[in-house]
Protein backbone atom coordinates (compact mmCIF):
# COMPACT_ATOMS: atom_id res chain seq x y z
CA UNK A 1 0.00 0.00 0.00
CA UNK A 2 1.36 3.36 -0.92
CA UNK A 3 2.50 6.07 1.80
CA UNK A 4 0.30 9.37 0.88
CA UNK A 5 1.50 11.69 3.13
CA UNK A 6 3.72 11.65 5.76
CA UNK A 7 2.73 14.93 7.69
CA UNK A 8 -0.29 13.23 9.25
CA UNK A 9 -3.44 14.61 9.60
CA UNK A 10 -3.41 18.58 9.09
CA UNK A 11 -4.95 20.85 11.77
CA UNK A 12 -7.82 23.29 10.95
CA UNK A 13 -6.54 26.86 10.26
CA UNK A 14 -8.37 29.24 12.22
CA UNK A 15 -8.01 32.51 11.47
CA UNK A 16 -6.85 34.72 14.18
CA UNK A 17 -8.54 37.88 14.63
CA UNK A 18 -6.86 40.54 17.19
CA UNK A 19 -9.09 40.97 20.28
CA UNK A 20 -10.85 44.22 21.63
CA UNK A 21 -8.02 46.10 22.40
CA UNK A 22 -8.63 48.77 24.87
CA UNK A 23 -6.28 51.99 26.09
CA UNK A 24 -6.30 50.51 29.89
CA UNK A 25 -4.33 47.64 27.82
CA UNK A 26 -1.59 49.70 26.54
CA UNK A 27 -1.48 52.91 28.92
CA UNK A 28 1.16 54.00 31.44
CA UNK A 29 0.12 53.75 34.90
CA UNK A 30 3.21 54.78 36.34
CA UNK A 31 3.10 58.46 36.18
CA UNK A 32 5.20 61.12 37.41
CA UNK A 33 2.53 63.54 38.84
CA UNK A 34 3.27 67.31 39.32
CA UNK A 35 1.22 70.05 41.99
CA UNK A 36 -0.03 73.20 40.89
CA UNK A 37 1.98 74.98 43.43
CA UNK A 38 4.85 73.50 42.11
CA UNK A 39 7.98 75.53 39.86
CA UNK A 40 8.38 75.60 36.63
CA UNK A 41 12.17 74.60 37.27
CA UNK A 42 11.01 71.22 38.74
CA UNK A 43 8.99 70.63 35.91
CA UNK A 44 11.85 70.87 33.69
CA UNK A 45 14.11 68.77 36.25
CA UNK A 46 11.60 66.37 35.97
CA UNK A 47 11.13 65.96 32.56
CA UNK A 48 14.92 65.57 32.02
CA UNK A 49 15.48 62.86 34.95
CA UNK A 50 12.61 60.82 33.82
CA UNK A 51 12.55 61.43 30.28
CA UNK A 52 8.80 62.80 29.63
CA UNK A 53 7.60 65.52 27.63
CA UNK A 54 4.46 66.60 30.28
CA UNK A 55 2.12 64.96 32.66
CA UNK A 56 -0.84 65.63 34.47
CA UNK A 57 -1.43 67.70 37.18
CA UNK A 58 -3.63 66.99 40.49
CA UNK A 59 -4.85 68.52 43.22
CA UNK A 60 -4.58 67.47 46.95
CA UNK A 61 -7.01 64.70 46.51
CA UNK A 62 -5.29 63.47 43.69
CA UNK A 63 -8.08 64.76 41.31
CA UNK A 64 -6.91 65.72 37.25
CA UNK A 65 -6.74 69.57 37.12
CA UNK A 66 -4.48 70.25 34.01
CA UNK A 67 -1.51 69.08 32.03
CA UNK A 68 1.60 70.60 32.22
CA UNK A 69 3.70 70.08 29.18
CA UNK A 70 7.16 70.77 27.30
CA UNK A 71 5.37 73.46 25.13
CA UNK A 72 4.39 75.28 28.54
CA UNK A 73 7.97 75.51 29.69
CA UNK A 74 8.89 76.64 26.45
CA UNK A 75 6.35 79.70 26.80
CA UNK A 76 7.67 80.33 30.19
CA UNK A 77 11.33 80.76 28.90
CA UNK A 78 10.47 82.78 25.41
CA UNK A 79 8.78 85.14 27.84
CA UNK A 80 11.46 85.56 30.69
CA UNK A 81 14.17 86.39 27.50
CA UNK A 82 10.99 88.74 26.09
CA UNK A 83 10.06 90.64 29.01
CA UNK A 84 13.92 90.36 30.10
CA UNK A 85 13.09 88.81 33.84
CA UNK A 86 14.23 86.29 35.74
CA UNK A 87 13.40 83.02 34.40
CA UNK A 88 11.50 80.23 36.26
CA UNK A 89 9.87 81.83 38.88
CA UNK A 90 6.28 80.76 38.33
CA UNK A 91 4.02 78.12 39.23
CA UNK A 92 3.04 75.15 37.37
CA UNK A 93 -0.89 76.25 37.74
CA UNK A 94 0.62 80.08 35.78
CA UNK A 95 1.37 77.72 32.77
CA UNK A 96 -0.68 74.33 32.80
CA UNK A 97 -3.44 73.62 30.72
CA UNK A 98 -6.70 73.69 32.34
CA UNK A 99 -8.76 72.42 29.98
CA UNK A 100 -7.87 68.79 29.12
CA UNK A 101 -9.23 66.21 26.80
CA UNK A 102 -9.25 62.65 28.22
CA UNK A 103 -9.76 59.36 27.09
CA UNK A 104 -11.43 56.54 29.33
CA UNK A 105 -9.58 53.12 29.91
CA UNK A 106 -12.34 51.57 28.14
CA UNK A 107 -11.89 53.03 24.60
CA UNK A 108 -10.69 51.00 22.09
CA UNK A 109 -7.43 51.62 20.48
CA UNK A 110 -8.30 52.48 17.11
CA UNK A 111 -10.80 55.25 18.44
CA UNK A 112 -8.11 56.25 20.25
CA UNK A 113 -5.73 56.61 17.56
CA UNK A 114 -8.23 58.33 15.64
CA UNK A 115 -8.55 61.12 18.11
CA UNK A 116 -4.80 61.26 18.33
CA UNK A 117 -5.08 61.84 14.35
CA UNK A 118 -7.55 64.75 14.97
CA UNK A 119 -5.77 66.84 17.34
CA UNK A 120 -1.87 67.92 18.41
CA UNK A 121 -1.75 66.54 21.65
CA UNK A 122 1.21 64.06 22.31
CA UNK A 123 -0.58 62.33 25.04
CA UNK A 124 -4.04 61.85 27.15
CA UNK A 125 -4.58 61.51 30.63
CA UNK A 126 -6.76 57.83 30.98
CA UNK A 127 -10.08 58.42 33.51
CA UNK A 128 -11.79 55.28 34.79
CA UNK A 129 -14.85 56.67 36.27
CA UNK A 130 -13.99 59.94 36.80
CA UNK A 131 -10.07 59.13 38.56
CA UNK A 132 -7.42 58.95 36.68
CA UNK A 133 -5.77 56.04 36.05
CA UNK A 134 -3.13 56.17 33.71
CA UNK A 135 -1.87 58.15 30.50
CA UNK A 136 -1.80 56.67 26.55
CA UNK A 137 0.99 58.51 24.19
CA UNK A 138 1.04 58.45 20.78
CA UNK A 139 3.70 56.32 21.11
CA UNK A 140 1.89 53.70 22.95
CA UNK A 141 -0.40 53.21 20.11
CA UNK A 142 2.11 53.05 17.71
CA UNK A 143 3.76 50.58 19.83
CA UNK A 144 0.16 48.68 20.00
CA UNK A 145 -0.39 48.38 16.28
CA UNK A 146 3.18 46.92 15.70
CA UNK A 147 2.52 44.23 18.31
CA UNK A 148 -1.04 43.62 16.50
CA UNK A 149 0.38 43.32 13.11
CA UNK A 150 2.74 40.95 14.42
CA UNK A 151 0.16 38.51 15.62
CA UNK A 152 -1.97 39.04 12.83
CA UNK A 153 -0.33 39.47 10.08
CA UNK A 154 -0.44 36.56 7.51
CA UNK A 155 2.36 36.68 5.08
CA UNK A 156 0.26 35.15 1.89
Amino acid sequence: MPVKSFQGERAQKKRVTPSKLTVSDIMTTQLVLFKKEQSVHDVMKAFIKYRISGGPVIDDKGALIGVISEADCMKEISDSRYFNMPILDKSVGHFMTEKVDTLESTMSVFDAASKFYKSSRRRYPVLEKGRLVGQVSRKDIVIAALNMKSQTWNPK
